[in-house]
């Protein structure tokens, strides 16, 4: 009987593991340090990333001022549309944008500024912007964000750095609209969002106002129509026929009041001799 009791504890004990050789040790170490570093390597490379971005908010660049109120203004030092200074007053400057591709979306509610609104539309953008596209590109964010006024629902736009906001004024919408990074170009990763759409603004000349604080639908009211009584007296420029207002805001939410630059712009062109 105890013979064949230690047979079973025998045949039922694990098998001892086989000491590891010297070489096979030393195999082991290297896989676990270069493990080790390849794992500090991405938090290294994260870390940078993620200073480099805030960089852009903490060191921001500043436009040419006309007045103490521009002056105090600042924008994060983002990719932007590229425009030439045409003419500038004490109210207004003029402005010949270069073409650009925009992802818009029909934004819900009724106004350009509705907080709700605007946040859904704007985490659409974002998530196709980064990696909800067909090939999953991430990309980098661009500045200001646009809010646009459109001129009818037949209108038909051309296939960064702002969001823009266009009012279908037929339908009383809103679209929101993201500046792509102009090293794609036209070659921009398909959305995988039905409601997101690529386009080409052409090239325009555009008539700017600036102003601090928070943009409103009453404060855009206010100063459009400045901007409108403004042009009455340009020598050079004139209203485009069917002109809407758009809206840029170039600035993220925690940024102080007085510290944000919003633009007021209406595309003009050359008055005939």
């Amino acid at each position: 009987m105890i013979t064949n009791s230690t047979a079973s504890d025998r045949a039922t004990a694990p098998p001892r593991r086989r000491p590891m050789s010297a070489f096979e040790a030393r195999v082991s170490l290297v896989l676990a340090l270069a493990s080790q570093a390849s794992a500090l390597s991405q938090r290294r490379t994260f870390l940078v990333d993620t200073a480099t971005e805030a960089v852009k908010y903490v060191f921001p660049k500043r436009f040419e001022s006309r007045n103490l109120e521009e002056a105090l203004m600042a924008v994060p030092d983002l990719e932007t549309v590229n425009f030439t200074v045409l003419s500038r007053t004490d109210r207004y400057e003029i402005r010949e944008v270069e073409p650009y591709f925009i992802a818009e979306t029909i934004m819900p509610g009724k106004t350009g500024f509705d907080f709700n609104g605007a946040s859904q539309s704007f985490n659409v953008l974002a998530e196709y912007l980064f990696g909800k596209n067909t090939t999953k590109e991430k990309m980098e964010m661009t500045t200001p964000v646009l809010t646009r006024k459109g001129q009818s629902v037949g209108e038909k736009m051309e296939m960064t750095t702002p969001v823009i906001t266009k009012r279908l004024e037929d339908q009383d919408k809103w679209q929101m609209s993201f500046v792509m990074p102009s090293k794609y170009g036209a070659n921009l990763p398909v959305p995988k969002d039905p409601s997101v759409r690529i386009k080409e603004v052409p090239r325009k000349i555009t008539a700017v106002l600036a102003f601090s604080g928070f943009a409103t639908d009453e404060e855009v009211k206010r100063r459009e129509s400045k901007l409108r009584e403004a042009l009455k007296s340009d020598r050079q420029f004139q209203i485009k026929e069917g002109a809407t207002v758009e809206i840029a805001q170039y600035n993220p939410p925690f940024t102080l009041p007085f510290q944000r630059r919003n633009e007021i712009a209406l595309e003009v062109e050359r008055k005939e001799n």
